[in-house]
């Protein structure tokens, strides 16, 4: 009677799981991905001190009020509405890039982790029919 290796069973299975745990994980960044993508000035995480972007009106009294200007330069509402715009369409772009970045890394790796799946898994079941 000649004994069969079960190191073929053992990777196969420790395949398939690390593939679904993957998976899993994959799908919950792309979920937040979705999400961020949704609404961009919420995505980015807004350091403490930084200029508030709710509003022009919130911009306006964060720039003025900030301790770095010592009130020698007050520009006028013109530049402070370009500034406003500039800096909301900024974080605007860095959170789409991000929620991009996120949902194609997150894409492929469900994408590997199918494929790694099905493949193990069909293997495993070829194994097992040829040691019954």
């Amino acid at each position: 009677m000649e004994k069969k290796s079960k190191v073929p069973l053992v990777y196969g299975y420790a395949v398939c799981v690390a593939a679904v745990i993957t998976f899993l994980i994959s799908a919950a960044s792309l979920v937040n991905a979705i999400i961020d993508l949704g609404d961009p000035m919420h995505a980015v995480y807004v350091p403490a001190g930084s200029p508030s972007l709710v509003s022009f009106e919130n911009y306006k009294m964060d720039i003025l009020k900030s301790p770095e200007k010592e009130q020698a330069y007050v520009p006028d509402d013109q530049t402070l509405q370009a500034m406003y715009q500039a800096a909301k369409d900024d974080r605007i772009q860095l959170a789409n890039h991000r929620s991009n970045r996120s949902l194609i890394v997150s894409g492929m790796l469900i994408l590997i982790c199918v494929v790694l799946f099905l493949t193990h898994w069909k293997w495993m079941q070829k194994l097992s029919k040829k040691e019954s």
